[in-house]
């Protein structure tokens, strides 16, 4: 089969890799049918996730079909359309009874393009298959599901609700990628008062004016000023961080409000200054965490519902074997406007399944 392999900083390619294998009894192997490309792809890309080894197919967002399972499995059988969770959870450590799944301890945890091969190629190994897929309703376009798997709940759980939005705040988020838009979207769920954008892309605010932002600001351009006029100077009760560099954090603690929350959701290559000097009077909350995906099947029945706009994040979509002309084209946002870039889906050919 092919896959999109990473080959140190700077350097991936889409190439003939090993069809995978059952090697537990409580794996899955998915057929890929539609898959997405994260930031954090990017970061892995830059050489800023050092522990993702050489030769490492990447990604860890898709939707495919159940082809195999291991003897323990229970919740999915060959032909059912699932979603392939980006974190995967053994479900017996402690971390995952408590449900932060993000945190496994049992060789779950972030492990997909991340420790493991990924979902960036035509079929994948997915562990704890009961646990880490969801079987799909068959009114929810693949399309659309995949973005399920990653930043919906990303942005819900480690934005939205570690920063404790709450009926009648501002809200204040740093960059509107496709983390940053869905932000938005999920903050709208707990009917704050106004909702901030800011990023340095026109087409980024516009796009966070779509999905609901009441005021925008160029990042280059004062935001802490615009922030301070709309709250008579006391500033946002929720800033969220949805680039991941120092600059936008160091710029979400200086627009919070006293005893307000700092939700850092971007993925840092590199240290990030904490102005305790300014900071330790203030009250602030700051949260930091990896996504658990607890979230999903909510989002799932909200989005089958018509209830989260996902396919207005899809800007661009491609067939898996130009993998390396979508990741160009998602790293050059600024220039070619892409928010969310797919791969796959029904208009695009399939592939053969592998042998077992």
């Amino acid at each position: 089969m092919k896959g999109f392999v990473f080959h140190g900083p700077g350097q991936a390619s889409w190439q003939d890799v090993p069809d995978p294998a059952v090697k537990e009894p409580t794996d899955a192997i998915v057929k890929v049918g539609v898959v997405t490309i994260c930031g954090t792809d990017l970061h892995i890309l830059k050489g800023d996730v050092p522990e993702v080894r050489s030769g490492t197919v990447l990604g860890h967002e898709a939707v495919g079909e159940i082809v195999e399972i291991g003897g323990d499995v229970r919740s999915v059988r060959p032909g059912d359309r699932v979603l392939i969770s980006c974190i995967s959870s053994c479900g017996r450590c402690r971390f995952c009874r408590e449900g932060a799944y993000g945190q496994c301890r049992g060789g779950g945890g972030w492990i997909l393009g991340h420790l493991i091969d990924g979902t960036q190629a035509e079929y994948v190994r997915v562990p704890y298959a009961d646990l880490s897929v969801h079987p799909l309703p068959g009114t929810l376009p693949s399309e659309d599901a995949v973005l399920l798997a990653d930043i919906f709940p990303t942005s819900y759980e480690v934005g939205v609700l570690n920063g404790q939005v709450r009926p009648g705040d501002t809200v204040v988020i740093v960059g509107a990628g496709p983390i940053g838009l869905a932000a938005i979207a999920t903050a709208r769920l707990f009917a704050p008062e106004r909702i901030i954008s800011v990023d340095p892309a026109p087409a980024r605010l516009e796009a966070a004016r779509r999905l609901g932002a009441d005021a925008v600001a160029d990042v280059h351009e004062a935001p802490g000023q615009l922030v301070a006029d709309l709250t008579d100077g006391l500033g946002a009760d929720v800033v969220m961080e949805a680039v991941g560099v120092p600059e936008s954090f160091e710029l979400c603690t200086r627009v919070v409000r006293p005893g307000g929350h700092v939700a850092n959701i971007g993925v840092h290559g590199r240290p990030a200054t904490l102005h305790l000097e300014d900071l330790w009077s203030r009250d602030v909350t700051i949260t930091t965490g990896l996504v658990d995906t607890y979230s999903t099947p909510t989002l799932l029945r909200m989005a089958a519902a018509g209830r989260l706009p996902t396919g207005q994040l899809v800007t661009h979509t491609f067939p898996l074997e130009q993998m390396a002309e979508a990741y160009d084209v998602f790293a050059k946002a600024a220039q070619t406007g892409a928010l969310k870039v797919v791969l796959g889906g029904e208009q695009h050919a399939e592939v053969a399944v592998p042998a077992a």
